[in-house]
């Protein structure tokens, strides 16, 4: 009798504190949509998604947010064409390859990325990358896409990893002795039967890399310029959330309701992507 108790009593609380992180996303979407609307409505759709223009605070304000959409964009997907790879593999020679000790201090090397604060990011890349590729590809201001996006690739890198190795992990060995019993060497092993097991654990990994590059404002904010312009590898940009930041301080009026408009479209963008992927991944698992 005390266990079934002890048993609803504890499902009751997963139940209530399930209920509270689905009321906090409900009552953030409630927000952002009440907040983002009036700007939108005001602005027009049309010209607020695809004007090529951000000027808020001229004496006849425009608020285009085309090139920080294409800014985030591209920043997510160049991040990712890096950091995905070198993520991916690295996870797959830590949980099957590594020897013990170096697969302990890489763990901790990468555990250490994690917990870096962004603002330190920001700080390397202002001091290390940003003079890099000024003196070498000759361009008058390193700061820029193409080191906002080196250094998202280096952010995203912990989250991919530690994800990835823990799906390879959960993999039964059965299924890796049935594989090499049937005369597949360890690495066929390891790609044809191990990383397919994992699937849905890396496919985790990845959208959590999709949210930390998207939703980065700090260092991205130091290394990329923060100017308006639409992107360029070399050019000086603003993404999504840097826009935001930038200019929530001093804002107000139109302006401020602009930055909340900002926000719900990076939310539903997020939103998107994610509902993208778990699209795909429930139709490869009903397949």
């Amino acid at each position: 009798m005390k266990g079934r108790v002890l048993e609803r009593a504890v499902h009751g609380a997963f139940l209530a504190l399930g209920l509270v992180t689905v009321g906090c996303v409900l009552l953030i979407t409630v927000y952002l949509i009440v907040s983002g609307l009036p700007a939108i409505r005001e602005i027009g759709l049309w010209e607020f998604l695809f004007g090529d223009t951000w000027a808020s605070t001229a004496a006849e304000p425009k608020f285009g947010i085309l090139p920080f959409l294409l800014t985030s964009v591209y920043g997510m997907a160049g991040a990712m064409v890096i950091g995905v790879p070198v993520g991916f593999f690295t996870a797959v020679y830590l949980s099957k390859a590594a020897p013990k000790p170096v697969k302990t201090v890489v763990e901790h090397m990468v555990s250490l990325l994690a917990g870096i604060p962004s603002v330190v990011y920001g700080l390397v890349g202002m001091l290390v990358l940003v003079p890099w590729v000024r003196s070498t590809f000759h361009v008058p201001d390193g700061a820029g896409l193409l080191v906002a996006i080196l250094v998202l690739a280096v952010m995203i890198l912990p989250s991919i990893i530690k994800v990835s190795v823990t799906a390879l992990e959960a993999v039964p060995r059965e299924y890796e002795d049935g594989s090499l019993a049937l005369g597949a060497t360890a690495a066929e092993t390891w790609f044809r039967v191990s990383v397919p097991a994992a699937k849905s654990g890396i496919a985790a990994a990845v959208v959590l890399g999709v949210g930390r590059a998207i939703g980065e404002a700090t260092a991205v904010m130091m290394v990329a310029g923060n100017a308006p312009n639409l992107p360029g590898l070399f050019q000086s940009v603003r993404f999504l959330t840097t826009a935001i930041v930038s200019e929530m301080a001093y804002s107000g009026g139109l302006q401020r309701q602009a930055l909340f408009s900002i926000a719900l479209v990076l939310y539903l963008f997020i939103l998107l992507i994610n509902a993208t992927l778990n699209f795909f991944l429930k139709r490869d698992k009903e397949g």
